[in-house]
């Protein structure tokens, strides 16, 4: 039995933990099999307070982690296969193992979302990527194409250009998205060039069994072309990640967990995070929501007013 369980590792969920064991309540977080959140896979953070030379994402996640164990959080690396918020107290399954808890934080965050071609599918890993820090050496004076238009394209398309012979980025409109700082950065790039108006309809080659070009379409002319690649990095968003809370939680129409504060339609359930945060979706924002969770579900616990469900 625990006071409180945090599904996700990133940072709402370790800073949740962090509030909550220096509340002295028992902490479990399930960090899921792949610990730490977005930001593992990002580079150099430089909006994050406190680091004015900036520091390297997986790094930052490192040190909160180890700011929430030094408190004493408790931390299974394990998927959770289902919940039961019915119930009291809360159930939490990871598998063969199920724990008791009080009160839940959701901290599960956002996910990669794709084309939803089947050349992407069978080329993933295989030239296919969307996480330019894990896979971006393996392409070492290649070219590569960046499929998006906002700031995560656009950090992509950067970071790659340390690897990369060149870098095209494929865009659906004629402008980027991405912040004004982002688009200087990236139209200051030598080696970064521009495919506008146009969206991809398919990847080649998985006969070879590894990316060779881009088939594009032009959305104003209909015109189609190849752009020769070696590698394809898809940026074009993220989907939260709440299929475990579908029928569950109140979730908006884009599948974020509907908040109010942090509380959600269940009673002891909280939520933090890009998991319910369509708008903002930064690293110190989601910190903030998780020190907020954690906040309530002290409240929730002691019996005070906090929001506990509608």
């Amino acid at each position: 039995m625990y006071d409180v369980t945090i599904i996700g590792s990133g940072p709402a969920g370790l800073t949740a933990a962090i509030y909550c064991r220096r509340s002295e309540l028992s902490t479990l977080v399930v960090t899921g099999t792949e610990p730490g959140g977005q930001l593992t896979i990002t580079s150099t953070v430089d909006n994050f307070p406190g680091f004015p030379e900036g520091i390297q994402g997986p790094e930052l996640m490192e040190r909160i982690r180890a700011q929430a164990e030094r408190f004493g959080a408790e931390f299974e690396t394990r998927e959770v296969t289902a919940i039961d918020i019915e119930s009291s107290p809360l159930k939490i399954t990871m598998g063969s193992k199920t724990v008791e808890t009080r009160a839940l934080i959701v901290a599960t965050g956002s996910a990669y979302r794709w084309l939803g071609l089947e050349s992407e599918t069978k080329l993933r890993g295989k030239g296919v990527s969307a996480c330019a820090t894990c896979d971006g050496f393996f392409f070492t004076g290649k070219r590569i194409a960046v499929v998006g238009g906002g700031d995560a394209a656009i950090e992509e398309a950067t970071f790659l250009t340390r690897f990369a012979g060149s870098v095209t980025i494929v865009h659906r409109r004629d402008e980027l998205r991405a912040s004004k700082a982002m688009q200087k950065r990236a139209f200051d790039n030598p080696k970064i060039s521009y495919e506008w108006n146009s969206v991809v309809e398919d990847i080649l080659d998985p006969a070879q069994n590894k990316v060779t070009a881009l088939v594009l379409r032009n959305v104003k002319t209909n015109e189609r072309k190849e752009l020769p690649v070696d590698g394809v990095f898809v940026a074009v968003g993220h989907d939260p990640a709440t299929s475990l809370f579908k029928g569950k939680l109140e979730l908006d129409r884009r599948g974020y967990i509907v908040t109010k504060g942090t509380s959600t339609s269940a009673p002891g359930v909280f939520a933090a995070g890009d998991v319910a945060d369509p708008r903002y979706r930064q690293a110190i924002s989601a910190a903030g929501s998780g020190c907020r969770a954690a906040i309530d579900a002290l409240k929730f616990l002691q019996g005070e007013d906090a929001l506990p469900g509608w």
